[in-house]
């Protein structure tokens, strides 16, 4: 059985050209590898030379991942889910000040799912995949809460539709969808939700070889606990709210959709 959490030796020397973390905004960025079949270390490797991230973010990563370290330098933690191929996967160009804690989180029936949280001084970060169940996924967000410092975020493969509904956090992650499922329905599965952060900007990069776009937030402290937030962010939220609903009247058939579709590819045809 593998162990809960793999970190690569420290004396391993950090990328030339990563200065270490600045003050302001933390570019954060979070991506769903696609475990086997999708985003290798040569996109990852591709992506932090291009994006430049203080903390990179990983879902699905398995065990072949581990050698960015040895491509990029930095650090690298991998948590793999117990029984699994697969798991969360953090990255940066400069030392954690402690190692990230693994979360175990409420199991589902098939899966058992922990999260990575990863202290950075000034705010904490969780790195999660959650579960495709819509009420134990929302479980699971709770739980994490319960772990986390007053100023965080959340940031991964939410498998949520809908809104989060995690009090005290609200949404301030891209609004464009990140995962179509069997190609017909655009979702935005990837995530971030934050509590006395302020987002300073936001993206979707594309995605490459992977089924999931990665997402990147700048986030810095700010918006203190209980301070309402600004009109623009309660308006995006809105927004946000209003696009999730209309996304779930096609969810609703998508079975029969999925099932016309292939009972199409199926039929033969009637031409001679």
């Amino acid at each position: 059985m593998l162990p809960p959490q793999r970190l690569l030796p420290a004396e391993i020397p950090a990328a030339p050209g990563h200065a270490p973390l600045r003050p302001g905004p933390r570019k954060i960025i979070s991506w769903n590898l696609l475990r086997r079949t999708g985003a290798t270390v040569d996109a990852l490797e591709a992506l932090i030379a291009q994006e430049k991230p203080d903390l990179l973010l990983m879902q699905e990563a398995t065990v072949d991942i581990t050698e960015l370290q040895v491509r990029v330098g930095g650090h690298y933690a991998w948590a793999p889910l117990p029984r699994r191929i697969h798991g969360l996967a953090m990255w940066s160009p400069t030392p954690w000040p402690r190692p990230p804690e693994v979360v175990t989180l409420p199991s589902g029936a098939l899966i058992d799912r922990v999260c990575q949280i990863l202290d950075l001084g000034t705010f904490g970060v969780a790195n999660v995949h959650l579960s495709h169940g819509q009420v134990l996924n929302r479980r699971q967000l709770r739980r994490i809460a319960q772990h986390l410092p007053v100023r965080a975020a959340v940031l991964g493969d939410y498998n949520i539709v809908g809104p989060a509904l995690l009090p005290g956090f609200h949404d301030v992650g891209p609004r464009h969808p990140t995962h179509a499922m069997v190609d017909l329905v655009p979702l935005r599965l990837d995530r971030c939700l934050v509590r006395g952060l302020t987002c300073r900007g936001q993206a979707v990069l594309p995605r490459g070889a992977s089924d999931h776009r990665p997402i990147v937030v700048h986030l810095e402290p700010g918006n203190p606990q209980g301070k309402r937030e600004p009109l623009h962010a309660r308006l995006a939220a809105f927004r946000d709210r209003a696009e999730d609903l209309r996304k779930r009247a096609p969810l609703k058939d998508m079975a029969a959709a999925i099932a016309r579709r292939r009972r199409g590819a199926a039929r033969p045809s009637r031409e001679s």
